[in-house]
């Protein structure tokens, strides 16, 4: 076995950083008050919690740039300017960027970075209509059309078998009630990506379908947006009342919806460890930086052991989590995924919780001044602990392990 990075994939890193020093950071210190301690008034519409016009404009430029020298379509099919990248390649990419701490070259809370992060575009390359693809996908790529993800519902969550949202047929279309929780992206989303049941029983597998439905249709309204732990917000209550849609409004196959979510989330899950692992290594690093700077009677605070021992014990961690998280993604590569449901599962809950553990040692390593919005761990902090219920809870994912281990999963 060999361990290291292909030379390939760190001849990529070396050109993100590159790009990142050339491109990026002066971008971003042009814009300071959206990274400093004024960072979510910066980002944030404060009339109904969603992202600012100046903010998300900041982001496109980001995303443009990345685009023009090569860097962000990485994951993508070479047939739609990508570099054939692989999970294990993503994996090593989200850590890495997040490793650099928080700014504009991987904004966590939109998932916006110099390598995009297509799970919409990938769904519709995967499960998509020639004719849709060749409608959608480029824009959807650019940023010129939007897609939202409408899976969770007010009365279920984890459980996507157990879903109120219908869609029955109606002639040569279908007509689409009930209602979705955490719609991400709807304020500004040209498309929504329903999931509605069409046939069979609560708690079945099959007889859900996705639906790609344009978001000014008649019947389809935003009430709210939620207000989060981590600011600004796009996650909408959404409301489809007799909401009408054409028979080629289908994404994908009949009935097969929860395969296609699957594969939505399987892949996030993977990358949210990766970004984990990264932000928790981040951490670590700054804390023993700053612990070797910071002197209280006579001596650094890294001569004493009560600062040593929970930072070792993060750093194992990490090294240990990080190894697991590559061998996943590479065996996602290799394998379908639901050969490897219970590794992804496995790299994701640990990673995300080491993250919220790295963020909350680096604040007590540096007492005060860690617990100020001068420096990023209370950033890093909440936007990690959303990933501890988003895609799946981290009771979900020891759920899914429990599962194999025991035989009646997988």
């Amino acid at each position: 076995m060999d361990f290291r990075i292909p030379e390939q994939l760190q001849q990529l890193l070396d050109e993100i950083d590159a790009f990142i020093e050339d491109e990026i950071e002066p971008l971003q210190q042009e814009h300071e008050r959206f990274f400093d301690h004024r960072r979510e008034d910066a980002r944030t519409n404060w009339e109904d919690g969603t992202p600012t016009a100046e903010w998300e404009a900041l982001l496109e430029e980001m995303r443009r740039r990345a685009d023009e020298a090569g860097l962000y379509r990485y994951m993508l099919p070479e047939e739609y300017g990508g570099r054939d990248g692989s999970n294990l390649g993503m994996a090593v990419i989200r850590e890495h960027l997040a490793r650099k701490g928080i700014g504009l070259h991987n904004v966590l809370q939109q998932e916006a970075a110099v390598v995009g992060n297509f799970n919409v575009p990938e769904l519709l390359i995967e499960f998509g209509s020639e004719e849709r693809k060749e409608r959608h996908l480029e824009d959807l790529i650019t940023g010129e059309t939007t897609a939202a993800f409408g899976l969770t519902e007010p009365e279920h969550g984890s459980d996507a078998t157990h879903m109120d949202t219908t869609a029955e047929r109606d002639g040569d279309e279908w007509v689409i009630n009930g209602a979705k929780r955490y719609n991400s992206g709807m304020h500004t989303a040209d498309y929504d990506v329903v999931f509605a049941r069409t046939d069979g029983d609560d708690g079945d597998h099959e007889g859900i379908t996705a639906f790609w439905v344009p978001t000014d249709t008649d019947g389809l309204e935003v009430d709210y947006f939620h207000w989060t732990f981590n600011m600004p917000t796009d996650h909408a209550e959404v409301t489809l009342d007799d909401v009408r849609v054409p028979e080629d409004a289908i994404l994908g196959e009949e009935g097969k919806g929860l395969q296609q979510a699957s594969y939505f989330v399987h892949e996030g899950r993977i990358r949210q460890a990766a970004s984990s692992v990264g932000a928790a290594q981040y951490c670590v690093d700054r804390a023993v930086e700053y612990a070797k700077e910071r002197h209280t009677w006579d001596e650094p605070l890294s001569k004493r052991q009560g600062i040593q021992f929970p930072l070792a014990d993060l750093h194992t961690e990490a090294e240990m989590v990080r190894n697991l998280v590559y061998k996943t993604a590479w065996q996602l590569d290799e394998d379908s995924q639901q050969s490897v449901s219970d590794k992804v599962s496995m790299a994701n809950y640990r990673a995300n919780l080491l993250a919220c553990d790295a963020a909350d040692r680096a604040m007590q390593v540096h007492g005060g001044k860690g617990y100020t919005r001068h420096e990023p761990f209370e950033h890093i902090y909440r936007h990690h602990r959303r990933y501890r219920i988003t895609e799946g809870s981290e009771e979900i994912q020891k759920r899914n392990v429990a599962g194999h281990l025991f035989g009646y999963l997988g």
